[in-house]
């Protein structure tokens, strides 16, 4: 075998053996991730480990077709092709996003291609639990038949929720916007999917918070805050490069922040929660159709059209939109200082329809977080926009996934190699 690493055990042990392989392996796949494909001896020199040990774990990896046969540049100077290893096309998983007015769904292949991104319109105020998760177990089947045709195998999916969820057990112990309490999500999803996928649920925003630092506009961000703007509004803490869950895993429930004692009722049942002043309900309330400009309401918008028509509005000048929107900048900037006082982070991320107005909250936001927060400018905290859409926390899902692939290839067990189709879906309605 290899070099020993940390933790593996003595090579004298069987068990001790199969968990230094496992290891070994995850090495490997780690690598690829990072510095994409390799000649076996190339891999061999990169982690320490014999190319007899690389042979053998390579054989493994391409029997769990985890990883393939590529060209590769030689390191000899011979102009000629090499064979190499690379993250296989074969293997996916996907992430499923349930919120108040849509659903969502992503998949990607091991090395973080997009092949599937879809949203579709919901109704989750006129939906029961049952109808919603019917809703919900379409969509994901529909996700991963797709992923079918396209050729990848997926191996898990992980659903994101709006609320608290108790991941170890699936059960998502109180989604107010949703209507939901003490719902066991992954037992109820799984009988609709297949026996052989791992199924899993967590918060939106923890969710998404994984996304913006594997792949977003804070990748490799060891440090940083993830806010939903929708409806609700949430909060995935990453310090130190990991996810900050808590001692029951509720943590990142910024919404829920008390801000002002006197204000609205939120639908937790409390007064004057950061989702009062800043989610997407409050601005509506304080922009309604047609105000201002002498127009009659018209018809009932949806939330993304009204994003669409407070834009519109805001680039013609319309004065009530552009102080309803300043007001909601002014109070995300309220709420930042309070997470930069107690987390410090080098970024705060908004996403959902923070992102689409960033433009225009930013500014209002960043002037109130250098006034409120304690290190002031010295912090050196900033909003910045996402980029990864209303999907971010369904990419997040898949990731999580891939994550639990390389954190033990020896879990996969895949049938025949499915026929392939060429090209990816990239998908929005």
């Amino acid at each position: 075998m290899g070099r020993p690493r940390a933790g593996a055990g003595s090579a004298h042990d069987p068990t001790d053996r199969l968990a230094l392989r496992r290891v070994n392996l995850t090495h490997l796949l780690r690598h690829l991730r990072t510095n994409g494909p390799h000649s076996r001896v190339a891999l061999a020199a990169a982690t320490g480990l014999s190319k007899a040990t690389v042979s053998s774990l390579v054989d493994e990896l391409l029997a769990r077709r985890l990883v393939r046969d590529v060209d590769v540049r030689r390191s000899d100077g011979d102009r000629r092709p090499g064979r190499g290893i690379a993250l296989s096309p074969d293997v996916g998983a996907v992430g499923v996003e349930i919120n108040v007015d849509y659903l969502a769904v992503y998949g990607s292949d091991l090395a973080g291609r997009t092949v599937i991104e879809q949203r579709v319109g919901f109704d989750a105020t006129h939906s029961d639990v049952g109808r919603s998760l019917d809703d919900l177990t379409r969509v994901a089947r529909r996700g991963l038949a797709e992923m079918g045709r396209r050729g990848i195998a997926p191996v898990g999916l992980t659903v994101a929720v709006p609320g608290l969820v108790d991941v170890a057990r699936g059960v998502v112990v109180l989604a107010p916007n949703l209507g939901w309490r003490d719902v066991p999500l992954t037992a109820r999803l799984a009988g609709g999917l297949p026996g052989s996928l791992w199924v899993g649920v967590d918060n939106d925003a923890n969710l998404a918070a994984v996304a913006e630092q594997h792949a977003g506009v804070a990748a490799g961000t060891d440090d940083l805050v993830y806010i939903t703007g929708a409806v609700g509004v949430g909060g995935g803490v990453i310090v130190g490069g990991r996810l900050l869950r808590g001692a029951d895993g509720f943590g990142g429930e910024v919404g829920h922040l008390p801000v002002d004692p006197g204000g609205d009722r939120c639908g937790c049942g409390r007064l004057g929660c950061w989702e009062t002043k800043v989610g997407l309900a409050a601005l509506i309330r304080r922009v309604p159709p047609g105000a201002g400009d002498g127009r009659r309401p018209g018809p009932v918008l949806g939330p993304q059209e009204r994003v669409t028509e407070i834009l519109q509005r805001l680039a013609a000048g319309d004065p009530i939109v552009a102080e309803a929107v300043a007001d909601i900048g002014r109070w995300l900037g309220h709420g930042g200082a309070i997470l930069g006082n107690l987390f410090n982070p080098r970024v705060i991320v908004l996403g959902g329809y923070f992102a689409e107005l960033a433009d225009h909250l930013i500014p209002p936001a960043q002037a109130t977080l250098a006034r409120l927060a304690v290190a002031g400018p010295a912090a050196r905290c900033h909003f910045v926009a996402s980029h990864l859409g209303f999907t971010a926390a369904a990419r997040g899902g898949a990731s999580v996934m891939i994550e639990r692939v390389i954190d033990d290839p020896t879990a996969v067990t895949l049938e025949a190699r499915p026929p392939r189709s060429r090209g990816t879906q990239a998908e929005a309605d």
